[in-house]
């Protein structure tokens, strides 16, 4: 069984078991946190389409750590005017474990 949940913004497939990292998620890691945004559920060749929303759909999932990714590097760079302008980004996020999914 998978799932399509909503999260920071993006879109997930999601299985039961499977690792992934999220946009940063307000609580503690260890915590048990629910997705009620659950766009699609899928069970072999039985697939529900919600419009928006599947009702009573839920993915469950348990926070395993916080982070930060790598730096990405932002180069501005305007030739013959002496500019040259030069930053960096991490961005925050959450590793987060499917534990369930229930229709």
């Amino acid at each position: 069984m998978y799932a399509v949940i909503v999260t920071g913004g993006k879109q997930y497939r999601v299985m039961e078991g499977e690792v992934l990292r999220v946009e940063l998620i307000d609580a503690e890691a260890g915590s048990e946190i629910a997705f009620d945004q659950v766009l699609l559920l899928g069970d072999g060749e039985k697939v529900t389409v919600g419009a928006p929303n599947v009702t009573g759909a839920k993915v469950t999932a348990n926070i395993k750590a916080h982070g930060r990714a790598d730096k990405i590097r932002i180069v501005k760079f305007r030739r013959r005017k002496h500019h040259r302008k030069q930053m960096g980004h991490r961005q925050h996020y959450t590793e987060i474990q499917i534990t369930g999914i229930s229709a």
